[in-house]
């Protein structure tokens, strides 16, 4: 089963930021061809170095050519993995359906599964991890907030949209389209909100039926408090990536002033909304079932 991952990442691997997306280092590649070594032990030393070198060939897009011995084939691997380096995506791509492959062989060989390449790729800074059947970003800064997946005080459907929301937001991260989750979690902020509609408060019933104004409502009865402050920053949050010269996720980008997110700023806020949709869910909760 060859691995899933954004067709354009086969021409262009995306930007990591402080992660290195681009290529595989040559560390990386002697621990890979230290790990081949191991697995053509267990039969013809030269036929499973061509097995590795088919496979980095159709990375590389050149016709694979036999070589005369199993030393010029061990040479001649190391020489395709070497190209293959260049795209990072298409060289884990090639080792990993190259010891898929193995695994189906007669005789039960053995070969590196997917959590010894992800070690290799944690140890020398390559931001990918595989998760069969994807290939997906590593974000060696920040680690995913988590959000509850079924809050008990929204209904069913409620929570299927919350949870569905959250997974396409991170799937959207994962394959380098930040710009597009910041989007999805914004409109899941904006969609939680609703759910205070209609709720009586010490101010009375929020009536509004937009993010602003169900927001200024609950802080008209939340006024001192933590979920007051909280929702202050969740509406500054909220203005600036509205803002065209800000985040740029609602209103289009300003072409003169306004800046494009990049991926570890588009991590940051989809991490910031959903810390601001966990406190806010537990306090529809606690708002919901007081006495």
């Amino acid at each position: 089963m060859t691995l899933k991952f954004p067709p354009e990442w086969r021409f262009r691997p995306p930007a990591g930021g402080t992660i290195n997306t681009a290529t595989i280092p040559n560390e990386a590649i002697d621990d890979f061809v230290n790990l081949v070594r191991k697995v053509v032990t267990q039969g013809d030393r030269k036929e499973l170095l061509e097995h590795f070198k088919v496979h980095f060939s159709i990375a590389n897009g050149t016709t694979p050519v036999l070589s005369s011995s199993a030393g010029w084939a061990e040479t001649d691997l190391r020489t395709l993995m070497e190209d293959a380096a260049g795209n990072a995506p298409l060289f884990l791509e090639a080792y990993y359906d190259a010891c898929e492959a193995i695994r189906r062989w007669p005789g039960k060989l053995s070969a590196p599964d997917v959590g010894i390449i992800n070690e290799i790729c944690g140890t020398h800074g390559i931001g990918y991890e595989i998760k069969p059947p994807a290939l997906l970003l590593r974000d060696a800064n920040a680690r995913v907030i988590s959000v509850p997946e079924r809050p008990s005080t929204l209904d069913e459907k409620a929570s299927e949209i919350l949870t569905e929301s959250l997974r396409h937001s991170e799937e959207l991260l994962q394959a380098g389209r930040g710009r597009e989750a910041v989007q999805e979690a914004l409109w899941l902020l904006e969609t939680v909100a609703t759910a205070f509609r209609g709720m009586e408060t010490g101010s009375g019933k929020i009536g509004g039926r937009y993010f602003n104004r169900i927001v200024a409502e609950l802080r008209q009865s939340a006024h001192g408090t933590t979920l007051d402050r909280v929702l202050d920053w969740t509406t500054s949050v909220h203005g600036y990536l509205s803002s065209p010269t800000g985040g740029a996720v609602r209103h289009g980008l300003d072409l003169r002033e306004g800046l494009e997110l990049s991926l570890n700023e588009a991590r940051l806020f989809c991490n910031l909304i959903r810390s601001f949709l966990s406190y806010l869910l537990s306090e529809h909760h606690r708002l919901t079932t007081a006495d």
